[in-house]
Order: structure tokens, then C-alpha cells, then sequence
């Protein structure tokens, strides 16, 4: 749910090569796919703060003519407002990552570094082609029932391809500081989850495409025979669609009718019968 944030998600294609560029289309269209312009740039520079000259701006009492002391106090606030809001808050720590049920937002984060154990490649389809890494992975649980739903889909009619599976902490963290380059900061918590929040790290969720919409993550997959298909079939496979359309006041993430979650088949089916977010499943509602 897709900054998927992500939790929204940010697909990365080509993160996992050494020759990676991520790919995609601006949230003009509301993908969560930014364009990366120049991914080998200085992200510690980016993110150093600007040096304080030392001086002090001492307060005229008698004096009112003076502009250059009017001015300053405006001009350091103007600063310093960004620089609040890129640090944001500590966010706890998830106890139970392992579990099919675990919820990672905004307000849960994964054990630093998890990695899950039983990462495997689903035999499906995929728009990057047949390689073997990370972004091809998924516990084996939630692959093997993605194997099904394709083969499923395929039989209806329905072509699926596989595009962002498994993503680490490292790749997410390179992801969220390329948005907020590009797009700012407010821009990209909406559609990127910050390193340690997204549930691609926890090898249960996938990000779906078709050829209808060129293999992108874009907003009219929903009205492709692939996206309705999905919509109305994922939770008979354990899937659910995790970041619903006029939901972000619960799940922090703008729509993205690409990013599915896997949480198994009776939990799956309830939250869709009963129209619920995962936040209102889990009983766990903080809306923003």
C-alpha cells in the first residue's frame, strides 16, 4: 500500500542489480513508482543539515529601524520548519514478525534487519522476466497461494505478472530518500513507507500488474479486467487489497489497487465481506 506508503509501496525494480534504476511513472497519476534521475547521488549530503554560522541575533529595544534584525528571526524559522518534519518520531517494534496476521504501518515497524527465512520465487509470472532476486520473493506460505491465484486467473482469462515481492530494509531506505529528493517529504510518507515500516520486508505482500496497463503501477489497473478480477477474487487466496480506495485517513497510504497482502484465506475473506481496512480487522484505528 503504496510514500504503498507504504504502507504504502514504491516498486524497485531495479534496485536488487548492480546496474539498478528504479522505474515507473510520478505521482501525478498516483503511482508509487518515483522516477530516479541520478540514484548514485550523496544521500548523507542531502540530508545534512545546514551548517549554524554561530552568530546570535540579539533583540533591538530602542532601535525598531534596524531591518536587518526584523528579518532574521523569519528567515531562521524558514529553515528549520523542513527540518522538523524529516525526523520523525521512534516507531515500536512489532513482537510477533513472523506472523502471518503482523501489521506494519506507520505506527508498527519491523525488528531491525528482519529478513523472513522462507523467502522463495513463486512460479508465476513476472514484468521484470525470469530472475532470481529479492523483489521475486515471497514466504513460502503466500507464494505458493499466489501460484494458485494466478494459474486460477489464467484459466478466466485473466494474465497477472508479478512486480515487487520481498524488499529489505536497505533497498526501502534508498527508495524513501530518492522520494524525498524528488517529491519532498510530505509527498513521499504518502505513497513510500519510511525503512523498517513496509510490508514488502515482510516477504507477504506483492505488487500485481498487467499488460493492460503496461506492467506499471498506476491507478487504472482498478478498471482493468485484471485489477477487477483481483479486487473481487484476491481473498479467496488469502489476499487482500491493503490500501482501499478512500482509506487513508486509516491506513496512511493513498489508494493503490496494485498491492496486495497476503494474511491468509479466513482472515482474508472477513476483511473483505465486512468492507474493512487491516487496521479496523486488527482493531487497531489511529486516523490521521
Amino acid at each position: 500500500m503504496g510514500l504503498s506508503l507504504l504502507a504504502g509501496c514504491t516498486a524497485f525494480e531495479n534496485l536488487l542489480d548492480e546496474k539498478e534504476v528504479l522505474i515507473g511513472t510520478q505521482h501525478a497519476t498516483k503511482t508509487a513508482v518515483p522516477q530516479m534521475a541520478d540514484y548514485d547521488m550523496d544521500w548523507n549530503v542531502f540530508f545534512e543539515k545546514e551548517p549554524d554560522d554561530g552568530e546570535d541575533v540579539a533583540a533591538a529595544e530602542d532601535d525598531t529601524e534596524d531591518p536587518a534584525n526584523e528579518e532574521e528571526p523569519a528567515e531562521e524559522e524558514k529553515t528549520e520548519e523542513p527540518e522538523e518534519s524529516a525526523e520523525p518520531e521512534a516507531i515500536p517494534v512489532v513482537a510477533n514478525p513472523g506472523a502471518m496476521n503482523v501489521m506494519v504501518n506507520k505506527f508498527w515497524s519491523l525488528p531491525e534487519g528482519y529478513r523472513p527465512a522462507d523467502l522463495i520465487k513463486p512460479n508465476v509470472l513476472f514484468s521484470f522476466g525470469d530472475e532470481n532476486s529479492d523483489r521475486s520473493k515471497l514466504r513460502a506460505e503466500a507464494a505458493e497461494s499466489l501460484e494458485i491465484m494466478f494459474n486460477v486467473a489464467k484459466g478466466e482469462g485473466i494474465e497477472l505478472y508479478a512486480r515487487s515481492g520481498f524488499r529489505s530494509y536497505e533497498t526501502q531506505e534508498a527508495i524513501f530518500k530518492n522520494e524525498v529528493a524528488t517529491f519532498g517529504y510530505e509527498q513521499a510518507v504518502l505513497y513510500v513507507a519510511l525503512p523498517g515500516t513496509s510490508e514488502h520486508q515482510t516477504g507477504l505482500a506483492m505488487d500485481i500488474t498487467a499488460k493492460s496497463v503496461g506492467l506499471e503501477l498506476v491507478e487504472a489497473f482498478e478498471g482493468t479486467a485484471e485489477g477487477k478480477w483481483l479486487a473481487a477474487n484476491a481473498h479467496h487466496y488469502g489476499f487482500i487489497l491493503r490500501y482501499p480506495k478512500g482509506k487513508t485517513n486509516i491506513t496512511g497510504y493513498a489508494f493503490e489497487p496494485w498491492h496486495f497482502r497476503y494474511v491468509g484465506v479466513d482472515v482474508a475473506g472477513e476483511i473483505y465481506t465486512k468492507g474493512l481496512t487491516f487496521e479496523e480487522y486488527m482493531g487497531d484505528v489511529r486516523e490521521f
